[in-house]
């Protein structure tokens, strides 16, 4: 079964002879090699380019052991480089390469070389390899695959294909696995022997179990505003540790530069500022969530907000949590100021979008509830509210587009309908 990536392929075509490190990012399992050896390599004999001019090491086999020596490694490439054409280089879980920040530096100065390379450890997933390069670096983050994507290749129709994704999530080997229970098994086995351990390995992580109970509590509070603060008012109450406040911030920044969570920021959409804390945390791949808590807290409402967090994020935006501030009159005449909450505001460049999550809006109140946020906001920039229901996308008087969630996540072009 073959999952195309076309989104990542395209990402690494437009950046083909740029005069940088391509550097493929994304957790483990995630396709990154996938990508890189099948779908790029094809693209490139299609293409013209000759099978001798791609120079591919796949650095954790027994066989390649003997290029994890810089030196070595360096006189294999440039013996296979016999002539002036462009030859592509490709180094696949480039850990393994002793002082490979230098190898790749002096691969940068090799005019005819583009230098392709991914990586899976703890070290290489860290949020800031880029920087390891110099400002040489190019980051194609790969994202686990989409509910489009999954839908490629799942074998039923889409509301099959919904409660297995929020359930199992994206990873491509679970989409191809026959079964829940073997789905559910790989899934639990890859977050305990392969995240965590990666985590605790590379940060030198003592409190194994304040990190495992951290992860917990992220997990059940997908999509709630918090902080460390609040996280640490957690652990004295019910956990009953005394962890400190300060290690709750580094395990959450671990986790974030591994790449299993992320966070939404408050922003103040009328006063054009960040406010900071309480934010809020969504994982990168809901199957390893539900994994971690054992399938028993799979909720629609909260699991469909973070697909659409998601979604916004393999499209290329930055995403924030939106604030917007109402004056309200009392019964005595005073004016109160209230807060309201926007789910999602999503920037890219010039365009931006306010998204309200709602799994349902069959009741008056929800329904005003929901859009009472986006009318305080005083802009021309698109309103939508994501629902689960089956419906024709609409636009009420308000100038507000509904749409439901398979429109929203099948249809490329569903901001723009």
């Amino acid at each position: 079964m073959e999952i195309k990536r076309d989104l990542y392929l395209q990402k690494l075509i437009d950046r083909m002879h740029n005069g940088l490190i391509k550097v493929v990012t994304g957790i483990r399992r995630v396709g990154k090699s996938y990508l890189l050896f099948t779908l790029f390599r094809d693209y490139l004999l299609s293409h013209g380019t000759s099978d001798d001019h791609i120079i591919a090491i796949e650095l954790d086999r027994f066989e390649s052991r003997k290029y994890r020596d810089p030196s070595v490694l360096l006189e294999y490439i440039k013996g296979r480089m016999v002539d002036d054409g462009v030859y592509y280089i490709f180094l696949d879980e480039v850990q393994f390469l002793d002082q490979f920040v230098d190898v790749l530096n002096s691969l940068l100065h090799v005019r005819n070389a583009d230098v392709y390379v991914t990586g899976s450890n703890s070290r290489f997933l860290s949020k800031d390899i880029i920087t390891e390069f110099r400002g040489r670096g190019d980051e194609i983050h790969v994202y686990p695959l989409s509910f489009r994507e999954y839908m490629s290749v799942f074998d039923g129709d889409r509301y099959e294909g919904w409660s297995s994704y929020v359930n199992f999530g994206g990873l491509p080997l679970s989409v191809s696995m026959k079964g829940d229970e073997q789905r559910i098994e790989y899934l639990g086995r890859l977050f305990e022997e392969t995240y965590i351990k990666d985590i605790i390995d590379r940060n030198h992580i003592e409190k194994v179990q304040e990190l495992n109970d951290l992860i917990n509590v992220l997990a059940s509070g997908i999509g709630s505003l918090t902080n460390a603060s609040r996280i640490e008012s957690t652990f004295r109450s019910v956990i009953h540790s005394d962890i400190s406040l300060n290690t709750i911030r580094s395990y959450i920044d671990c986790l974030k530069d591994a790449y299993v969570i992320s966070e939404a920021n408050r922003y103040d959409v009328k006063g054009r500022k960040y406010i900071g804390t309480p934010l809020k945390y969504y994982f990168e791949d809901l199957g390893l969530r539900n994994a971690r808590l054992g399938f028993r807290q799979v909720e629609e409402t909260h699991i469909m907000e973070n697909i659409i967090y998601n979604e916004l994020k393999v499209r290329g935006f930055n995403v924030d949590v939106g604030v917007v501030e109402r004056r309200v009159r009392t019964e005595s005449g005073v004016q109160e100021k209230h807060q309201l909450e926007i789910d999602f505001v999503a920037n890219k460049g010039s365009r931006r979008y306010y998204i309200q999550s709602a799994f349902s809006l069959a009741e008056e109140g929800k329904r005003e509830q929901e859009h009472t946020p986006l009318k305080c906001v005083n802009d021309s920039f698109k309103k939508i509210i994501v629902v689960k229901d089956v419906i024709k996308p609409w636009y009420d008087e308000d100038g507000i587009l509904t749409i439901g969630i398979y429109d929203f996540l099948l249809k490329q072009d569903s901001l723009d309908l």
